[in-house]
This record gives C-alpha cells, structure tokens and sequence, in this order.
C-alpha cells in the first residue's frame, strides 16, 4: 500500500520540487543582472547594439501587428455593439483595449518570438562553443557584458515599441470604421480623444517595461544555461520563448488585476 502511494505521488513531489527549484535559479540569475547592469564596468556599444536589434528591427512586425489588430477589433466591436443599438462604442472601446491591453502585450508576444529565441541562440551557441568560458578566463564578467545589456535595451525599448503599437493600432481602428463602416472621421477622432486617461498610457507603458525585462531574461537565462551541443541550443531556444509567453501572460494579468485593476 504504501509503496503504491509513492510510486503514485512521487513524480508530483518530484515535479514541483523541480519547479521551486528552476523558480530560485531564474531569481538568482535576475538578480545577478540586475547587480550587473548597475556595477561598472559598462559597455555602451552593447547597450546600442541591442537597442537597434530590439527595438528597430523590431518595429515593422509590432507596427504591422498593431495595424490589423485595431482594424479587426474595430469591425468585431461594431459586430457586437449592433446587436445592443450600441455601436457608437466603437472608438471609446477600441482604443482603450488597444491601450490598456492589446498593444503591450500583443507586442511583447511578438518581441520574445523574435528576440528571446534570437537571445537563446546567441548566447546558448557561445555557452557550447566554451565563449562564455573564454570571455571569464579573461576577466570579463558574461553578466555585465551578454546579459546586462540585453536587459536594459529590453526594459527601455518595449515602451517605446507599444507607444507605437498603441497609434498604429487606433489608427487602425479610424481606418476601418471610417472608411468601411461609415464613422465621421472626425467624431471619431474626438471621442478617442475623451475617452482616453493619462492611466491607461501609463498602464501600457508600465507593462511594456515588465515584459521586456521578461522576454530578455528568459532568452539569456535559457541561453546561458545551455548544455548538449547543437540539440541543447534548439532546446533552449523553444523553452525561451515558451517560458517568455507564459511568463508575459502571468504578468500582464498579475499587474492589469492587481496594480491597475
């Protein structure tokens, strides 16, 4: 009986060890960077590098995203608020959901697709190859020179990135409704203007910068602790960005319910 029951729970136990475990390793590794980013020495030509290649690179995917989504949504609010005589709505809900939810983290999603399994790659291709390795040997801190830079290109681009989202998106939406479904253009424009507040720009902004400090820190840990060669780098790449949408999702949840809710 009771060897049942441990053969039973064991791989639970197991399980959620192992989760409390990854949990602390990805505390430490976040806490490591944190220390890294704010201790000198600094490398400004890294911090630029990684703002060109996630944040300009970054901008026809999140334009392009933003774009068919505020038109979507537009046409699906429209759909909705017939059935309730209630299609004046259009422009007050579509720019508060492109805003307060779509844009950020629509956006972060789209990042960490791109950039996280970039960041995995990178840095799980010189964990193999014994880069990583090298750079100690000759005294340079992997933390402050690979990891560091990425995080805070990360944390100041992704705003940036939804304060476009968030135009391209109510743009958008304008061009939909004025031009398929028959919305005075410039009645739409001041009721997207009356029903937008200062807290949702600054709702918005606030998640861009949480996600991506997420996406970052989940494509240099996965990356930094890859083993196995060539198939350890693809593994880490696709556990990247898996952990960066779902980590990205809990957050935007956690601080919509419980900081701005």
């Amino acid at each position: 009986m009771t060897e049942g029951f441990t053969r039973l729970f064991s791989p639970l136990g197991a399980g959620t060890l192992g989760l409390f475990a990854a949990i602390g390793r990805t505390a430490v590794f976040a806490f490591r960077a944190l220390i890294a980013a704010v201790t000198p020495p600094y490398y400004p030509a890294r911090l630029m590098q990684q703002l060109i290649t996630i944040g300009y690179f970054s901008l026809p995917v999140v334009g392009l995203t933003a774009l068919f989504t505020g038109a979507a949504l537009a046409q699906q609010i429209y759909v909705g608020g017939e059935r309730f005589n209630a299609a004046s709505t259009v422009p007050a809900v579509t720019v508060i959901a492109i805003v307060r939810e779509l844009a950020p983290v629509l956006g972060g999603l789209m990042v960490a697709g791109r950039v996280s399994s970039a960041m995995a790659a990178e840095l799980g291709t010189m964990r193999v190859t014994e880069q990583i390795d090298a750079l100690q040997t000759l005294r340079t801190d992997p933390f402050q020179f690979l990891v560091a830079p990425r995080l805070l290109a990360a944390v100041i681009v992704l705003p940036l990135l939804t304060l476009v989202a968030n135009a391209i998106g109510v743009m958008g939406g304008y061009l939909l409704a004025v031009y398929r479904l028959g919305f005075n253009a410039a009645s739409y424009l001041d009721t997207t203007r009356a029903y937008l507040e200062l807290d949702d720009i600054v709702s918005s902004l606030v998640k861009a910068a949480v996600f991506g400090f997420v996406l970052a820190l989940m494509g240099c840990y996965h990356g930094y602790h890859t083993k196995g060669g060539a198939a350890g780098v693809g593994t880490a790449t696709t556990n990247a960005v898996v952990s960066a949408f779902l980590l990205i999702l809990l957050a935007n949840l956690v601080i919509t319910v419980l900081v701005f809710g």
